[in-house]
């Protein structure tokens, strides 16, 4: 299966990147992973036009793979990890076999974008930095394989 990270800026933090580094490491025996960094524009004077900005850059990646695409967002469905490694099992076995997971930039994506994704998916009710939740969304994707793939990591 591919697995696509589509997310906002780069990591600036090298305990964040160690992070990422491991469980991509770690995650090469279950799938191709291929994080995707987009342009960041919270730099703009007007919040609104960073987030249409960035949304424009999601929805053009997007819009270039056949892929499952699965939005964090703090309305998205809340789903523990077992439950997310069958979802994610499922998906393989009706013929989905890329999934793209989308982290917007820090003030978040444009209503285009959450309407363009086929599901939303909630971490938790507590906010993270989008440069963490990258960390956090790898762990649990290599979590999900480790469980569907009966790897004792999960606990």
């Amino acid at each position: 299966m591919n697995i696509n990270i589509i997310c906002i800026g780069k990591i600036k933090d090298k305990y964040i990147n160690d992070g990422i580094a491991e469980f991509s490491k770690r995650m090469t025996s279950f799938v191709s992973l291929n994080i995707i960094e987009l342009k960041e524009y919270n730099k703009e004077d007007n919040i609104n036009i960073s987030i249409e900005k960035e949304s424009l850059e999601i929805l053009k990646q997007i819009s270039k793979s056949n892929s499952y695409n699965i939005l964090l967002d703090l309305e998205g469905k809340e789903i523990n990890s077992e439950n997310m490694s069958k979802y994610i099992e499922n998906l393989k076995n009706i013929g989905i076999s890329s999934i793209n997971f989308i982290i917007g930039g820090s003030n978040g994506v444009s209503k285009n974008v959450k309407n363009s994704v086929d599901m939303k998916l909630k971490f938790s009710h507590f906010t993270f930095p989008h440069q963490l939740m990258r960390l956090i969304l790898l762990e649990q994707v290599y979590r999900w394989f480790a469980i569907s793939n009966n790897i004792k990591y999960h606990k």
